[in-house]
């Protein structure tokens, strides 16, 4: 791991997990150089980090570059970039198009440890997304002082095992339950857009669980929920959230848990579905 007075990278996605990792990582006394993603990356993140270079989805030969020129040895990927710019704006660079001819799937995992090895044959190690987050990791039990009730735990408990089956088939991380019935898996739309749907077929009264995959690299996708996601949820009246405790960041915790306790949407975390209270 870097050691305070570093120089850290940072590959920043969508969302606010980028920006509070800056903010976190230059308060413990890193300095913090970013290569950011045009139409993804928020553009607040320039206001928390040292450097930024702006390049867009798929120019990996301008991302390693940008990283030398500010001599980065060792980087984070945090948030996520849209899977649905496969289909419609990625522009591959030649080094882009050299690593995807090494894949014979394209999976999610896949790619990503390719990317990840990419960029140690450079010089560049990808360090665990838990790095510099000691804090803001949901932990185990209930969050909110709305607990679910025993027919939300019931739902709970199925989900937590779906949730684990598509995460091992590299499908996503979230899954959106009512009645034991599996009403929405999260593909590329994304975990708001699982929410979303699912519980526009639920009516109301949705449960959405959410956990990293059983083969889940630390170094990129961990599991994150926000004041977006209590959002989402409550636009579809869905009743409660449970994630993985330890393996899921709460991003702008004490805004998310409010928002839910508003909403009177329970949130727990869970390590295991015996964890789940009855």
């Amino acid at each position: 791991m870097p050691t305070q007075g570093a120089r850290i990278g940072l590959i920043a996605g969508n969302g606010r997990f980028p920006i509070i990792f800056a903010d976190n990582a230059r308060k413990l006394g890193y300095h913090v150089c970013a290569v950011a993603h045009v139409g993804e990356t928020e553009p607040e993140l320039e206001r928390y980090v040292d450097r930024i270079h702006w390049i867009k989805v798929g120019q990996l030969g301008k991302l390693i570059t940008a990283f030398k020129e500010d001599g980065i040895r060792q980087a984070v990927m945090l948030g996520g970039i849209k899977k649905t710019h496969v289909f419609t704006t990625v522009r591959p660079d030649f080094r882009a198009l050299a690593l995807a001819t090494r894949l014979a799937l394209w999976k999610d995992d896949d790619i990503l440890r390719e990317f990840a090895s990419e960029l140690e044959r450079e010089g560049i190690v990808i360090c665990e997304s838990t790095f510099g987050l000691e804090g803001i990791l949901a932990e185990e039990g209930a969050l909110t002082a709305r607990r679910p009730t025993k027919k939300e735990w019931e739902d709970i408990r199925y989900g937590w095992d779906i949730a684990e089956a598509i995460g091992r088939l590299d499908i996503g991380q979230c899954v959106v339950i009512k009645d034991r019935v599996v009403v929405a898996v999260e593909a590329v739309e994304g975990t708001d857009g699982a929410i979303k749907r699912g519980g526009e077929l639920a009516k109301e009264g949705a449960v959405v669980v959410k956990r990293s995959k059983p083969q889940q690299d630390l170094r990129f996708d961990l599991p994150a929920i926000g004041p977006k996601t209590i959002e989402v949820m409550a636009s579809v009246k869905a009743s409660v959230l449970a994630v993985e405790a330890g393996r899921t960041v709460l991003l702008d915790r004490e805004l998310t848990l409010q928002r839910a306790q508003d909403e009177g949407i329970a949130v727990v975390g869970l390590t295991k579905v015996e964890s789940a209270e009855s």
